[in-house]
């Protein structure tokens, strides 16, 4: 059976259903623009039998729907609608929400539904909440609704459930007007809950200390002892600032500063609080904070084992987060009392490689990126090297570029199951680092690493197991992950061969050795890294400067277009260029 997306991106939504319906065997096309005409094209070229909206910000043409069934995720519960669904629901600290399966009508959210289901709310962001709970529950509504449609559309048993449009909860696109903060009035809990729910997209517009930005990623903090109004500036730590509410403090890890820079036709993009404050015309004279909030680089020891976090905003390390990772870590590999190191990630991301917003602020990209491949190098090269202890890579989240092979360096890879992973670099313009060269041939051969490299797709977690990249899949439950992840790492610790497992991997990385030095590995990939890096024409700085500056594509990527429309398009190029 026939199945086409209709997609606004190829975010993480777009990515896990078309996986999963991959690997239920459906004939998939993706389409991504949003032209009307390119659409009726494609539906009229690939005929398909249902067609599948799982993140679209435009309409569907009429005589699509009409032709077709469209299905269309809704990020809300039955009988929501609007665009901006998720936002009112934690602005509004709603307890329950849900993901609801429409199919398309004249009205905008407001055809019948297909699929609901709820799902309990958490204090987050909007974008955490939507790629572990929205994207879950969305993904198994997709499934089976299309199972159901394969298995039935001869007999056609299912009628779906009417909603009127007059009753719809429909909500308004939520304006800038509602996300306003006021630092006088505002308690420090609805100045946070007004950031997440704007976060990471469109963030909230609000000013500090007379600079116009956009705010993202906010934490609650205990009121500070200093008399200070509301509003102001009381720190920094970690290029986060604290601001002073009414009735507490609120900490930003991000900004974007709202007024161009000076030339009009560029735009400011996020960076950590501090870097953005740095580019406006505010002197900054803020002290250092010592603050009880967690670090976004510490570790955890509970026994004989010891879980280091590195929760950096949309999971990127820029070079001095790459420094005191590294730094954290060695110091636990010094601790002879910890027989496990795991590598937890963050909270939204695992992670996804080198810091390329910071790398575009810096007065020469080129130098910081490779500054900051080579911090990251000097991570990889240290879980790679250590032999007194055993290391796991616990994939909570996705994770894309040098972030997915920086967790092969590890003895274990334990997923979760429904993440995401993007193990390559050429989407970037990037010949890969992070010594990809030896850990990646290593768990799947060298055939499927080159295929992995050069395909450029993503793989969901069962993927990843069988092809070994990863090797187990735990509950995609968050708390049933760590459950079975604390487990196994007790057992592992507790094992009565540990000695042995050490013995055997610290011989294992002895004959690697003497087969080919692990720094020569390194030595070549960053050769080819620099050689990119220094070339002011390489494809990775423009393709650096679209993805920074949020610049999409105009077309779907030719490597996720289908056989079929590959053939229409080389017949079209060839018919323009006669």
């Amino acid at each position: 059976m026939k199945v086409l997306l209709l997609s606004s991106s190829y975010n993480s939504m777009c990515q896990r259903i078309h996986r999963e319906l991959c690997l239920l065997g459906f004939d998939l096309s993706i389409e991504l623009s949003s032209d009307p005409m390119v659409m009726r094209e494609h539906r009229d070229r690939f005929s398909p039998d249902i067609i599948v909206a799982p993140f679209l910000k435009h309409r569907i043409p009429n005589d699509v729907w009409l032709h077709t069934i469209c299905l269309i995720v809704h990020p809300g519960v039955y009988g929501d609608g609007g665009p901006s669904s998720l936002d009112w629901a934690i602005l509004n600290n709603e307890k329950v929400w849900g993901v609801t399966l429409l199919q398309a009508n004249q009205n905008l959210d407001g055809g019948k539904v297909w699929n609901s289901q709820n799902f309990t709310m958490r204090l987050s962001n909007k974008s955490n909440i939507y790629r572990r709970e929205v994207v879950a529950v969305a993904s198994k509504l997709v499934k089976d609704s299309v199972l159901f449609f394969q298995k039935n559309r001869t007999a056609k048993p299912f009628t779906p459930q009417s909603v009127d449009a007059s009753k719809v909860g429909w909500k308004p696109y939520m304006k800038q007007s509602v996300r306003k903060i006021n630092w006088q009035s505002d308690s420090a809990s609805s100045i946070v809950a007004k950031i997440n729910c704007a976060d990471s997209s469109p963030g909230v517009l609000g000013q500090i200390a007379g600079v116009d930005c956009y705010f993202y990623g906010a934490f609650l903090d205990k009121k500070s002892s200093q008399a200070v109004n509301a509003g102001e500036l009381l720190g920094h730590r970690e290029e986060a600032i604290q601001i002073a509410c009414k009735d507490g403090s609120v900490w930003i890890k991000q900004l974007k500063l709202a007024n161009s820079y000076d030339n009009d036709q560029e735009r400011a993009f996020k960076l950590p609080a501090m870097r953005a404050l740095s580019n406006s015309a505010l002197e900054l004279n803020l002290a250092p904070i010592t603050s009880k909030r967690k670090r976004e680089i510490h570790a955890k020891v509970v026994g004989e084992i010891a879980y280091l976090y590195f929760d950096c905003y949309n999971g990127a390390l820029n070079t001095e987060q790459c420094i005191n990772f590294l730094a954290e870590y060695r110091q636990l590999t010094q601790d002879s009392s910890i027989k496990v190191i795991v590598l937890m990630g963050g909270e939204e991301f695992w992670c996804n490689g080198i810091h390329l917003n910071c790398i575009e602020n810096a007065p020469q990209p080129s130098k910081e990126s490779w500054r900051n491949i080579n911090a990251i190098n000097l991570i990889a090269e240290a879980v790679i090297t250590t032999t007194d202890k055993l290391t796991v890579a616990a994939l909570r989240n996705n994770a894309g570029a040098g972030g997915a092979i920086l967790a092969l360096g590890c003895d274990y890879v334990i997923a979760r199951d429904g993440i995401i992973l993007n193990p390559h670099y050429q989407l970037m313009g990037l010949p890969g680092s992070e010594f990809s060269t030896y850990t990646l041939p290593k768990r799947v051969g060298d055939i499927r690493a080159k295929k992995l490299l050069n395909d450029c797709l993503p793989l969901i977690a069962s993927e990843a197991l069988d092809i070994e990249l990863v090797d187990r899949v735990f509950s995609e439950n968050w708390n049933g992950y760590h459950r079975q992840l604390n487990s196994f790492c007790r057992e592992l610790a507790s094992r009565e061969d540990f000695s042995n497992l050490l013995a055997q991997k610290k011989q294992a990385r002895h004959e690697d050795e003497l087969i080919k030095p692990l720094l020569t590995y390194a030595s070549s990939e960053l050769k080819k890294m620099k050689e990119v890096f220094n070339d002011a024409n390489s494809s990775y700085h423009l393709l650096r400067y679209r993805f920074v500056h949020k610049i999409a594509d105009r077309q779907t990527p030719n490597r996720l277009v289908s056989d079929v429309d590959k053939v229409y398009y080389h017949e079209q190029l060839a018919r323009l260029s006669s």
